[in-house]
């Protein structure tokens, strides 16, 4: 499966070399040109008969770590890369650097900490990765300082429809595009794998840029808070029930008519779909609808438990989804247009 080998890569965002590889060897078959920029976006062309300008989107990079000290004691402190809860860290096995040295996010016991410390959320700066060094000098030769580090956390299937993973932000987008370049198209479609979404839309600006396209569809992973005790306009999305168009968040008002022609087209091909129910953060169309002299963009998205932790939860079956629904995109692209 194509997200197992995809969720299980390293790339946190400025690092993303690993699933770069792994999708320049997946897409050489299928597309007509393939270009790296400087700032690392995969930008795979895939021509049509007519001349409009398609562009695809995903994003490869994940959260993680990046390790910006080490200790006398050999202990590594590091800063976050995207927004992480840090409550959500402690005691999580993470892989450092190139070699994936093995390392544990500590803090101090709970049986040493002041009452105040107890009663507080921990703080990054109170944390430490332990990778079993017993001075500065010994974890210095298997450490650098600027080395990334990622949650170790492998894919798994929860039941039959179910997976466990980490980085299905946004590597669900990732396989959808991978499947999608394997289909014939009308027009000129760029399929972007772009970089560092999780720190500022950085990649997806540049490919923008460069590509200039005439309408922009970017598939993402998005927060989905259906469990126990939430009610149901704080749920956002819902697992299992679809694909998830959005209508606006942070960075982005979709234009109204993209968004429900994509619903439009779901239901017509009897594929499950639903909207957003937030305006809770934001994904590459923030920069992508900007870019230029403006793009019409929209976005559908994987409904995701535990979103930026070291496990998330996703159905299968909405992956699916999106996949069919990104196809109706590319068969009745002329109604959006």
């Amino acid at each position: 499966m194509l997200l197992e080998e995809l969720s299980n890569l390293c790339g946190v965002s400025g690092n993303e070399n690993e699933v770069r590889a792994f999708i320049l060897n997946e897409i050489k078959p299928y597309a007509d040109e393939i270009t790296v920029d400087t700032i690392g976006n995969v930008i795979a062309l895939k021509k049509g008969n007519e001349k409009k300008r398609i562009m695809l989107d995903a994003h490869m990079d994940e959260v993680g770590f990046i390790i910006s000290g080490i200790t006398d004691k050999g202990f590594l402190k590091f800063q976050c890369v995207g927004g992480i809860d840090p409550r959500t860290i402690l005691s999580k096995r993470v892989l450092i650097g190139k070699n994936k040295i093995i390392g544990v996010i500590g803090i101090k016991a709970i049986h040493l900490q002041k009452k105040s410390e107890r009663d507080s959320a921990p703080e990054i700066k109170d944390m430490f990765i332990d990778v079993g060094a017993k001075d500065k000098e010994s974890a210095e030769k298997v450490i650098n300082l600027g080395d990334y580090a990622t949650f170790d956390t492998k894919f798994e299937y929860l039941g039959k429809d179910t997976v466990k993973a980490k980085a299905l932000d946004d590597r669900a987008g990732c396989a959808v595009l991978l499947d999608l370049i394997k289909k014939p198209v009308k027009y000129d479609t760029y399929f972007c794998f772009t970089t560092q979404e999780e720190v500022g839309l950085r990649g997806a600006r540049i490919a923008a840029n460069r590509i200039n396209p005439d309408i922009a569809l970017v598939i993402e992973s998005t927060t989905c808070s259906d469990m126990t005790d939430f009610k149901p306009h704080e749920k956002v999305t819902i697992m299992g029930k679809g694909a998830a168009i959005s209508i606006m968040d942070r960075r982005t008002i979709v234009d109204k008519d993209f968004a429900n022609k994509l619903f439009n087209f779901a239901k017509d091909a009897n594929i499950n779909v639903q909207y957003k129910q937030s305006i809770a953060g934001g994904n590459n169309a923030g920069a992508i609808h900007l870019s230029q002299n403006g793009v019409k963009t929209a976005s559908i998205s994987i409904p995701c438990r535990y979103i930026h932790q070291a496990a998330s939860v996703a159905s299968v079956k909405d992956l699916e989804a999106i996949k069919k629904l990104a196809e109706q995109f590319l068969i009745r692209i002329d109604e959006v247009l």
